[in-house]
């Protein structure tokens, strides 16, 4: 729950910051400087904390993540060492998609008509088998479709279409994502 008073207060309630501070010891001691072959490891920390995390999840060190309970990561599924999930609402990555070094995904932003620029959040879905390039920002409220790849850089700030390579600022689609048969063919 979000306050939209945020003159006279914070914006989320005092469990939800203790949670917060809680994640926040836990995340320096054991998850931000842990080997970086220990993603089952990491893996078990956010689930301790209320994230769905599916199998062989490969989240790495130095992973910022706000808060573990508002995320759902899919089978096989990586992000990336400096990755941001700024999680004040939801964020799903779907199945063996990338999240590279660097993204920041955003699901908060600010009502600046309002005295106090109350907090709004708005959840961000990423479909399965995406690649969401180095360096790039995810802006909140947004829907990335199966398959889609955003270039490095890019600044997503509307929804991208299934099976699509995607780039730019602002991101825009560009041409179809098109895979190459091979002897891999069979994993999508």
């Amino acid at each position: 729950m979000v306050n939209q008073d945020t003159i006279t207060g914070a914006s989320f309630p005092l469990s939800n910051r203790l949670a917060r501070f809680s994640w926040g010891i836990i995340y320096v001691i054991f998850f931000a400087y842990s080997p970086i072959p220990f993603h089952p490891w990491r893996s078990l920390l956010l689930r301790i904390f209320g994230a769905k995390v599916g199998k062989q999840v490969r989240v790495y060190p130095k992973v910022k993540i706000w808060a573990p309970w508002n995320l759902e990561l899919s089978d096989q599924c990586t992000v990336g060492p400096g990755s941001n999930l700024y999680s004040q609402g939801r964020i799903f990555i779907g199945k063996r998609t990338t999240v590279s070094p660097g993204v920041h995904v955003c699901t908060g932003t600010h009502d600046y008509t309002l005295p106090g620029f109350p907090l709004i959040t708005k959840p961000i879905s990423i479909g399965n088998y995406c690649w969401i390039a180095a360096d790039s920002f995810i802006h909140p409220g947004i829907n990335i479709g199966e398959g889609c790849v955003i270039g490095a850089r890019s600044v997503v700030n509307k929804d991208m279409p299934p099976w699509m390579v995607c780039s730019g600022f602002p991101c825009k689609p560009i041409k179809k994502r098109v895979l190459e048969k091979s002897k891999f063919s069979n994993t999508y």
